[in-house]
């Protein structure tokens, strides 16, 4: 049966809702969505999970993000079905269904004036909401576990293996075998600038797949951090990072060690219980890390289907950024000093 006719058979029947239209949404990673419409202009997003998705852990996400939600962090409001569950499986196929987040956009194409200080302090209110989640409170973590030169060493030779035996072909593939092995040659100097590092960093909750697409913006404000992912601690500085220091932001212009600076004081003034020493050292973890990550360059063996004209743009973006990142690092943790200590 037609997944669309699908979704609109099981709404009314689990959700009480009763779609005038269900529509094709935003393409996901791993899910395929929808638009439901009720007749009085109500929306709703409806996320339908691949056969064999963990759903377990995508009810966990569903609830970290209604946690989050609860302490006031723009998180889009879970519509649970008829019997209380956060997912529904009918008919073959499981869904979950919340608010569609009306006039936003992601933040794919980068943060620029007032944003810079709209999401440093979004994240900072969802850091400090998460710091409290039953979880487990922050704890800090060898920064080693944080940027890991050794596992990278480790993902690049495999990936370089696996180039090596020529499996895959054309422009892209060809292009991201040169990266890394760029990549490979730089891990030396890598793990130099990494011994910069403080000892330990602070790990807690957090969202975990806080990347551009994952932030909804209406014009220079967070309208709802979405897409969250199981709870797990990691690096509060590094999903900072991840988000403040996109590459498409550092590419953008020159001016993004100012940036950086302004989002990072939003974040602290939202959440003043991450140590200092974590902020200073944001973006020497951001370039560490995406200088030992080995994605999207292993995507043509990891996901053949996933090598779009946009990831590879955005592969491009990241190689480059990383070398950005990396040449104005001691001015951008200057500016971060003048303003935080």
């Amino acid at each position: 049966m037609n997944e669309v006719k699908v979704v609109a058979d099981i709404l009314p029947r689990c959700y009480r809702i009763v779609p005038t239209s269900v529509i094709h949404g935003p393409r996901g990673t791993a899910t395929r969505n929808y638009l439901a419409e009720e007749h009085d202009g109500r929306r709703w997003f409806v996320k339908a999970y691949p056969p064999g998705m963990d759903l377990q852990g995508e009810q966990e996400a569903l609830r970290l993000g209604e946690f989050a939600r609860s302490s006031g962090v723009p998180v889009p409001a879970v519509r649970r079905s008829r019997d209380g569950e956060l997912i529904v499986t009918a008919e073959g196929t499981a869904v979950s269904v919340s608010e569609y987040v009306d006039g936003a956009h992601t933040a794919e194409d980068g943060l620029h004036g007032c944003r810079w200080t709209a999401v440093g302090r979004a994240v900072g209110q969802l850091h400090r909401a998460l710091a409290q989640h039953p979880a487990g409170p922050p704890r800090p973590v060898p920064a080693s576990e944080v940027c890991d030169v050794a596992r990278g060493r480790q993902r690049m030779e495999r990936l370089l293996a696996q180039y090596e035996g020529g499996a895959a072909g054309g422009k892209f593939a060809a292009w991201a075998r040169q990266a890394a092995e760029e990549r490979f040659a730089a891990l030396p100097r890598v793990a130099a600038m990494l011994s910069g590092l403080p000892p330990m960093l602070t790990a807690q909750i957090v969202h975990g797949d806080l990347a551009s697409p994952n932030v909804l913006l209406r014009e220079q404000e967070v309208a709802a951090l979405i897409d969250f992912r199981p709870p797990c601690h990691r690096s509060a500085a590094w999903e900072l990072g991840r988000i403040v220091l996109d590459p498409r932001t550092v590419l953008a212009g020159p001016d993004w060690p100012v940036g950086l600076c302004e989002a990072v004081a939003a974040y602290r003034e939202a959440n003043p219980g991450l140590p200092v020493e974590d902020l200073l050292a944001l973006p020497r973890v951001a370039a560490g890390y995406m200088a030992c990550s080995v994605y999207p360059l292993s995507e043509p063996f990891d996901n053949p289907a996933a090598v779009t004209p946009e990831l590879e743009r955005y592969g491009r973006d990241r190689h480059a950024a990383v070398r950005g990142l990396t040449e104005r690092l001691h001015e951008a943790e200057e500016v971060l000093r003048d303003r935080l200590t």
